[in-house]
């Protein structure tokens, strides 16, 4: 169905949707390209802060060449009133005669029904197109749009023995340059940052991003605290601009510390907490409520536990370095109590591995993950039982 030519411009609007990463959220970062006798006239990306999405730029950028032409976008045209008119309108009446489109909305409110309104009205559609590569552009939005929660996305940079430091002060930084660039990527297509207080004690970390893209919507930055023991001379209170500080703590935590951390600009959040910790589907069911869409989780030791343990891990990084380091006092990457029997234990399938600078990275998917590129996913549904956003090749 698709030719070498549509493969090469899907790439063109795969990569400008890579472009609206940071740059889009809460809405899903959407390329398109318009191509007319095989010459790109339009192209567009979606950035939340100028409402048009990618085809409305794309269309206005191509304008009287948009006629028979093919679209390619790596998302399915909205057909529903939002910030904006539907897109399915805009390509309606561009005379556009084919629309290419990567992957199906996971959106309730469009799922299918863009496609179906451009087909009904005459335009040629085919989906399906590297799908995959542009569902992993959307991961974090499919997830929140159908669950109402962030995707969680587990990060450790550890030794080749699972160890993130020594134990002694000067035993952490065990990742290289690249691999801590790696992990600000990971910043950038992220909502919000969380650790817990133990990093916050013994790191005295500032948590933001500092990669060179541009990221429009601040980095929100979540520590689990439960008895508010965050310093008040914190860097993180003293980052320049300013991003927003949340702190999840336990109903019993002290008064006038709570009323001290607001003065220096956190926002105290009380949820109920157990022997094993604060309640996590709490904390998530409220970053969801503020259209955080990924979270990133970077621990401890006992945090990664703590979401590992309660099944609460989407998508997990494990940045490798080649060090060993050994020890009865070193850190591992996850802490906790652990699993008595490998039988208890989560498994995890590796989705892909590549090197970065001397570093190598896993991206592993456990098997209960939400996510829409979960390897453990049958190809037809998601794990919500609604249509998997992975179409087969097809004419619609």
């Amino acid at each position: 169905m698709f030719s070498d030519m549509d493969r090469r411009f899907m790439k063109k609007a795969l990569a400008l949707a890579e472009k609206a990463i940071g740059l889009a959220s809460p809405n899903p970062s959407v390329g398109c390209v318009i191509v007319r006798n095989g010459r790109i006239v339009g192209r567009g990306w979606h950035e939340y802060s100028l409402m048009d999405h990618a085809e409305v730029k794309a269309l206005e950028m191509a304008g009287e060449f948009s006629r028979n032409a093919t679209a390619y976008v790596t998302l399915e045209p909205c057909c529903h009133q939002g910030r904006t008119p539907p897109c399915v309108n805009r390509l309606i009446h561009s005379g556009i005669r084919r629309v290419v489109v990567a992957g199906i909305d996971p959106n309730p409110r469009v799922s299918g029904q863009g496609l179906k309104r451009l087909a009904a009205s005459g335009i040629r559609v085919d989906v399906g197109l590297m799908s995959e590569e542009a569902a992993k552009i959307i991961e974090p939005f499919a997830c929140h749009v159908a669950t109402g929660t962030p995707l969680v996305i587990g990060k450790v940079g550890m030794s080749l023995d699972g160890k993130i430091g020594t134990g002694f002060p000067k035993g952490r930084g065990i990742t290289s340059p690249e691999g801590r660039g790696f992990g600000h990527r990971l910043r950038l297509s992220a909502d919000a940052l969380l650790v817990g207080v133990g990093t916050v004690l013994a790191d005295d970390p500032e948590l933001t991003y500092r990669g060179t893209a541009p990221k429009a919507r601040p980095l929100i930055r979540v520590i689990l605290d439960s008895r508010l023991r965050t310093p008040y001379e914190a860097r993180l209170f003293r980052t320049r601009p300013r991003a927003p500080i949340l702190i999840f703590c336990g109903r019993e935590a002290p008064e006038a510390r709570r009323r001290k951390l607001e003065k220096n600009g956190a926002e105290i959040i009380r949820v109920s907490s157990s022997k094993s910790g604060l309640d996590l589907k709490a904390v998530l069911k409220e970053l969801g409520k503020r259209k955080v869409l990924g979270l990133l989780v970077e621990g401890g030791s006992r945090v990664h536990w703590s979401f590992l343990s309660k099944q609460l891990v989407d998508l997990f990084y494990f940045i490798i370095a080649p060090v060993v380091l050994g020890g009865e006092r070193s850190i591992p990457s996850v802490g906790g109590t652990g699993y008595r029997a490998i039988a208890d234990s989560p498994r995890f399938k590796i989705r892909k591995s590549y090197p970065v600078g001397p570093d190598f990275v896993l991206e592993t998917y456990p098997s209960y993950s939400k996510s829409i590129l979960s390897p453990w996913l049958p190809s037809e549904t998601g794990s919500s039982g609604a249509r998997y956003p992975l179409p087969s090749s097809r004419r619609i």
